[in-house]
Parts: C-alpha cells; structure tokens; sequence
C-alpha cells in the first residue's frame, strides 16, 4: 500500500509536465482532419507531511488555433515547490508562438517568451526568435522538424543592468508512433549568445488511455553554459510521470 501511495503521490505532483512543457515551440503540421481549435490543461498538487513537510504545486496549459496557413498556439506555466516552509523552486513562463506553412515541407516561425525563474540567477528573461523551418519527414510513424533562425534576449539581472543580447536558435523535433496508442518524442533546442549557451531537452514516453486522457514519461533538461554568479546550478532536470487532458 504505501508502494501504490508513493506512486499516486509521485504522479500527481507531476501531472503538469506535459505537452505544454515542450522546449521545442512547433506544433506539428495541420492535417486534413486537425481540429480548429485545441489544447492542453494540466494541474498538480501534493502536500507531505511526517518526516517531509513538503508541498508541490505544479500546472500548465497550452492552447492551439488555425488561420488558413498560420498555426498560431500560446501556453503558459507556473511551478512552485517548497520544503519545510522555505520554497525550494519558483518558475513562471507565458510565450505565443506563429506558424505559417508554405506549400511542401517549408514553413516559418515565430515566437516571443518571458520567463522567471527565482533560483536561475536572473529577475527574468524576455526572448524574440524568427526564422525558417523544414518538416523533413511527415509520415504516419515518423515525423522530424529542423528549425533554425535568430533572435534577441533581454536579460534582467539582480542588481545590475540589463543584458541586451542577439541570440542564435536552433531546434529539432522527432515522434516515433510506434503503435496506435503510444508515441516517443525527441526535442531539442540550443539558444547562442555571446554570453552564454542554453540548451533545453525532452525525451517522452506517451501511452493513450482514451481519447482524453494519456500516461507520460518523461525526462526534461536545460542547461545554462554561464549563469550569473548566485545561480543554484548550471543544469536543471526533471524525470516524471504524469497524466495529460487533452481536448
């Protein structure tokens, strides 16, 4: 029983690490039958007590719409843990990102995000990125994205000016359907500048239960090549599983 507890516990923690989490911004390409109009909306939340006085709060969502050729999607994310009535971690992010679909493989993009991260060593982070897109393979099983293009940042540190900087983006986007009901997604991002390099990584495991509801697996990294000074870490990840509402 307290096997099956840990487990309910783990997975309801980490319920909101989902599709709205993707490093890699692109929906993939509309097909004949892709609804209008859909999304993704999770919410978690634990509290432990005992030998651990902890609490985890935890949701996400993300929204997605059609305009003729232009995918438009827009999400948002809020995580919040805290240990022994100090918080442990703190991050926001909202961002809007625009696709427009030529005929062929070939699209553009667009994106713009603002992020805060408490213990990341900045007050927040304003970034703009554009360029070119190719959907390389777009099959039943096999689907593969490459994206490239620049952009700018603007860095808000603590107590010092803000960093005006020009960024260099890249990003890729693999998903096996190795069955009519479960899928491995592979997603990697890289943003240069001179200051520093962030590389962000996905790696899930989904399994549909209905046409509602799946079961994920998954393992997220991002890592800051130069942080500021008080930043906790160089490499924050996440391995979790979770349960995702999609409609």
């Amino acid at each position: 029983m307290s096997l099956l507890r840990n487990v309910l516990l783990a997975s309801l923690s980490l319920w909101a690490t989902s599709a709205a989490a993707y490093p890699f911004y692109a929906p993939p390409p509309p097909q004949d039958d892709t609804p209008v109009f859909s999304g993704d909306a999770e919410l978690g939340f634990t509290h432990l007590s005992g030998n651990t006085n902890s609490q985890t709060l935890i949701g996400k969502t993300r929204l997605t719409w059609l305009t003729g050729d232009f995918t438009h999607s827009l999400r948002g994310e809020v995580r919040n843990v805290s240990k022994n009535g100090e918080t442990s971690a703190e991050q926001y992010l909202v961002a809007g990102r625009e696709r427009f679909d030529f005929s062929g493989p070939h699209y553009l993009f667009g994106f713009a995000r603002w992020e805060k991260d408490r213990f990341a060593g900045y007050d927040q982070q304003l970034s703009a990125i554009g360029g070119y897109g190719r959907q390389l393979l777009a099959g039943e099983q096999h689907s593969l994205s490459l994206e490239a293009g620049p952009g700018y940042r603007n860095d808000r540190l603590r107590g010092a000016d803000n960093e005006q900087l020009a960024v260099a983006y890249t990003a890729l986007d693999y998903q096996f359907g190795f069955s009519d009901y479960a899928d491995i997604v592979q997603e990697m991002s890289v943003e240069y500048t001179r200051q520093n390099t962030t590389a962000r990584s996905l790696t899930a495991l989904t399994a549909r239960l209905n046409s509602r509801l799946s079961l994920r697996l998954s393992h997220e990294i991002k890592h800051n090549s130069q942080p500021p000074e008080d930043a906790s870490e160089r490499t924050d990840s996440t391995t979790s599983a979770s349960l995702l509402y999609h409609w």
